[in-house]
């Protein structure tokens, strides 16, 4: 007991006695003479010693040479003695700032790095752990096996065993079986710069680390590819829900009424821009409820866009049922019309909607990254499918929509009022179209050509899985999500929905009525 003693008391002098050498360097105003203070204060572990280097790294440190005195000023304007921790009264007159130039910013970010790795606050100590795996600073070395020897923190305990996973492979003289340890270590860590670090392993290795590293690296190149097809498919099945967004509207105009709206994406953009009323009616008036901004947006794009969808069909389409050509150009015309009123309106410059705080950043899952305005959209495409099946099995309207769709005439003759069932599918139709909307309003540019930007894209959804089938336009927008992601990274952006349009194009030769199609005494006819 008393050689241990002994022993630890001559490990506090010297760690004194560094920290006080490692003062007295500060003075010397020489960067090499500060380089060598920098790591004989950090190596010291005094209780100072992290203070004085924060302080060094935002020019708050000071020395006098005559009065050999070493100080940080605070945010106050108050000095505090180095060497103490106490405040001066009456700091000497000849203080000078401490110089650093950017080889010592990057040694003092990396020493209070490692001063982190034992801090009370476990924020702190993550933070610490990830910078060291980032600097890889052969001189954190000891303060990480310190740092491992006490943490209790599962998580923490993995980062730091990373972080000197990292300094073992990027740096030499270390035995073999650390160096294959270590890149274990790495392997499971299994991310992009896991991989850069285990490729980094030297040609003058030996033949055990070279082969540890070989088959790490093929480990951890097929986890990256397993990963980038799950991001792949998230990236489609995104892509996807935005697809049915803008097209499970047209499904129902379409397959009810078989008009081909070009008008559509116009109730799109009125959705959009009626979201921007209403967010910036909320930053004038009411600026405390902007996060329950889209909450508000949502029923009444709904309204809007539903009101002026049943207003075009009972203007101007009921009087051309049965003429389809005229029906498109009408539609088109209207489409221009609108985009104009909206320019007059608003001007044709895009326009700013904010995102309210649930659906700003983004999220990790493994090497998977998932926006949260994507998710939410996600979300918000699939309880406006599942709400329109509900409402088009269980409500009087749903059963007139299905008997129209299926049989006209003989919903006619039982009673059905066809006219009213078109206008009120129009407006359900349009005002849906307003809901996508409110949604693209946080991923795109709301502009007058919001609209034109899906349109295209909305029909081949609803021709490619079956006119006026739900299901239908769902599987069509998810597979069509999916390929036009897989097939970017091959053939580019343009190129892939061109084969994408190609694809579809062939298997209408051989369907013509997309993927499910619907039965009816009608359409066997």
């Amino acid at each position: 007991m008393l050689c241990l003693s002994l022993a630890a008391g001559h490990a506090l002098a010297q760690e004194a006695d560094s920290f006080e050498t490692g003062l007295q360097r500060l003075s010397a105003n020489s960067f090499s003479e500060t380089e060598r203070a920098i790591e004989e204060i950090a190596a010291s572990g005094h209780p100072q010693a992290y203070k004085i280097l924060d302080a060094a790294s935002s020019r708050r440190l000071f020395y006098s040479k005559s009065q050999n005195v070493v100080a940080w000023k605070k945010d106050s304007g108050a000095y505090v003695d180095a060497r103490t921790g106490d405040a001066t009264t009456s700091p000497p007159d000849d203080l000078k700032a401490v110089r650093l130039n950017n080889k010592l910013r990057g040694l003092v970010d990396a020493a209070m790095g490692g001063l982190s790795l034992l801090a009370d606050d476990p924020g702190k100590r993550r933070d610490a752990a990830a910078s060291v795996f980032k600097t890889r600073d052969v001189k954190n070395l000891q303060s990480v096996n310190a740092a491992l020897a006490k943490e209790q923190n599962a998580e923490i305990a993995k980062m730091l065993t990373e972080a000197k996973a990292a300094i073992i492979v990027t740096t030499t003289g270390h035995p073999d079986a650390e160096v294959i340890d270590a890149i274990k270590s790495l392997e499971a860590r299994g991310d992009q710069e896991s991989l850069g670090l285990i490729r980094a392993v030297p040609d003058t290795a030996s033949e055990a680390v070279k082969k540890a590293a070989a088959s790490a690296e093929a480990s951890v190149e097929t986890k990256l590819a397993l990963w980038e097809t799950a991001q792949n498919l998230w990236y489609g099945l995104s892509l996807g829900s935005v697809l049915l967004l803008a097209a499970i509207g047209l499904a129902i105009t379409f397959g009810v009424m078989g008009v081909i709206n070009m008008a559509h994406g116009e109730m799109v953009m009125i959705g959009a821009y009626t979201t921007f009323v209403v967010q910036e009616f909320i930053r004038s008036s009411a600026p405390e409820l902007f996060n329950y901004s889209l909450a508000i947006a949502v029923p009444l794009a709904f309204v809007v866009a539903g009101v002026v969808g049943v207003a075009i069909e009972r203007g101007v389409i009921r009087f051309l049922y049965g003429r389809p050509l005229d029906t498109l150009l009408a539609t088109w015309g209207i489409s221009l019309i609108l985009q104009q009123t909206v320019r007059t309106i608003f001007g044709p410059t895009n326009r700013e909607v904010g995102a309210p705080d649930f659906m700003s950043g983004a999220f990790e899952i493994g090497q998977l990254s998932i926006t949260w305005n994507r998710l939410w959209i996600f979300i918000f495409a699939a309880l406006i499918f599942t709400g329109l099946l509900l409402a088009l099995r269980y409500t009087s309207m749903g059963l007139q929509m299905r008997a129209v769709t299926q049989n006209r005439r003989m919903a006619g003759s039982m009673g059905i009022r066809t006219g009213r069932v078109d206008a009120l599918t129009f407006g359900l139709g349009s005002g849906i179209a307003g809901l996508a909307g409110v949604a693209l309003s946080q991923i795109d540019n709301v502009s007058p050509n919001l609209g034109q930007s899906y349109i295209i894209d909305s029909f081949l959804v609803v021709i490619f899985g079956g006119v006026g089938n739900l299901w239908g336009t769902l599987i069509g927008a998810m597979s069509l999500g999916i390929a036009n992601k897989f097939l970017e990274p091959f053939a580019g952006a343009v190129l892939g929905k061109i084969l994408l349009l190609v694809l579809i194009i062939l298997f209408i030769q051989k369907r013509p009525r997309g993927l499910f199609a619907l039965k009816g005494r009608a359409i066997e006819q």
